[in-house]
C-alpha cells in the first residue's frame, strides 16, 4: 500500500531551463495526495480538461521498503522502482506560483500521479546503466537517466528522510528530464525502462 507520495522538483538542469526556472540549491520537495495515485495499466485516465493545459512529466519512482535511518544506503532503503507521470495543470501552476500559493491545486488532483508496475530496484549502479523514456502517441518525447540528476538518489533520500521521514510504502517521484509538454484527451502514453514497457495509459 502506498503511503506518502514525495516529489522532487527541478532535478534535471535542462528541464529547469526549459521552464525558465532557477536550479535549486537543495532538493525541492513537494507532496501529492495518495488519492492522486493511479495505475498505468493501459486504461483511460480522466484528467481535468477545463483548467488550461495539462502537462506530462515522466519520472523514475522509488518505493521505500523500510524506515529511514541516518547513514542507510539507497540500495538498502529502496526495494522496488517504477515509472510514473507527474501530471501538472501548467496554467494553474503558473498562476499560483505568481501568488506564492501551494502547488496542490496544480499537482494534487485525482489521477495526477499514475505509476507503472513495480519491479525490483537493481541498485544505483545498475540503474545508471539504463535510460527511461516516455512516448506520447508512439513518439519519444522524454529520455532520462539518473546520472543526469542534479541531486542524486542518495542525497534525495537523505534529505527527505532527515527532514520529513521515510517509511515502508512511501514513494518518491525523483524528478523529470527535459521534454515535458501538453497532452490532450485521446493521447496515449507508454513508459519504458530500457526496452521494457512498464506502463501505459490513454488520456480521458
Amino acid at each position: 500500500m502506498i503511503q506518502n507520495v514525495y516529489c522532487v522538483g527541478r532535478n534535471y538542469r535542462l528541464h529547469a531551463a526549459e521552464l525558465g526556472n532557477d536550479v535549486p540549491d537543495e532538493p525541492m520537495i513537494f507532496l501529492k495526495p495518495s488519492h492522486a495515485v493511479a495505475r498505468l495499466a493501459g486504461q483511460t485516465l480522466e484528467l481535468p480538461q477545463n483548467k488550461g493545459e495539462v502537462h506530462y512529466e515522466g519520472e523514475l519512482v522509488l518505493r521505500v521498503r523500510r524506515s529511514y535511518e541516518p547513514g542507510i544506503k539507497v540500495d538498502d532503503l529502496v526495494g522496488q522502482m517504477a515509472l510514473g507521470i507527474d501530471f501538472t495543470l501548467r496554467d494553474v501552476q503558473t498562476g499560483i506560483k505568481k501568488k506564492g500559493h501551494p502547488w496542490t491545486a496544480a499537482k494534487g488532483f485525482k489521477n495526477a500521479a499514475p505509476i507503472s508496475e513495480f519491479i525490483d530496484f537493481p541498485g544505483v549502479e545498475a540503474a545508471e546503466g539504463e535510460d527511461f523514456t516516455v512516448r506520447q502517441n508512439g513518439k519519444e518525447v522524454q529520455r532520462g537517466n539518473i546520472k543526469e540528476m542534479i541531486f542524486p538518489l542518495q542525497e534525495i533520500v537523505d534529505y527527505i528522510g532527515a527532514n520529513y521521514g521515510l517509511g515502508e510504502g512511501d514513494v518518491i517521484f525523483t524528478g523529470t528530464p527535459a521534454g515535458v509538454g501538453p497532452c490532450a484527451a485521446g493521447d496515449t502514453f507508454e513508459l519504458y525502462w530500457g526496452d521494457r514497457l512498464l506502463g501505459s495509459c490513454v488520456i480521458g
